[in-house]
């Protein structure tokens, strides 16, 4: 359940590539930070908190008083992906949101040639 609300936005040549708006986000994405005091930094997910709700991502680290650098937890919804890492089941999660190929089927309605056929018996 968690892994579905952490999703994140595709960017939009992503978008365009699969015709998918979002998806949940995994280790070794590459996102854009597009809110809050991290905006516009770039890097590639490290840990994906649920427990915290937050991704941890490289480059993006802020320095404790004691002096020990920690990394800073962000939240999915404000970040875009840019680079997707894709396994066989990312690709099959990317097969089955695809639009264009939903709106194509048409969700099994019947077209005037198959009207016109039923009649032909």
């Amino acid at each position: 359940m968690r892994r579905i609300i952490m999703s994140s936005a595709l960017s939009s040549e992503l978008r365009k590539k699969y015709h998918v708006r979002s998806m949940p986000v995994r280790k070794d994405d590459e996102v854009s930070v597009v809110r809050g005091t991290y905006k516009g930094r770039e890097g590639k997910v490290i840990q994906c908190y649920r427990k915290k709700w937050v991704i941890h991502v490289d480059r993006i680290t802020r320095e404790k008083q004691s002096g020990a650098t920690v990394q800073v937890g962000i939240h999915p919804s404000k970040c875009v992906i840019t680079k997707l890492k894709l396994d066989k089941d990312r690709k099959a999660i990317l097969e089955r949101k695809n639009k264009e190929t939903k709106s194509a089927k048409s969700k099994g309605k019947f077209t005037e040639q198959d009207v016109a056929m039923a009649d032909v018996d």
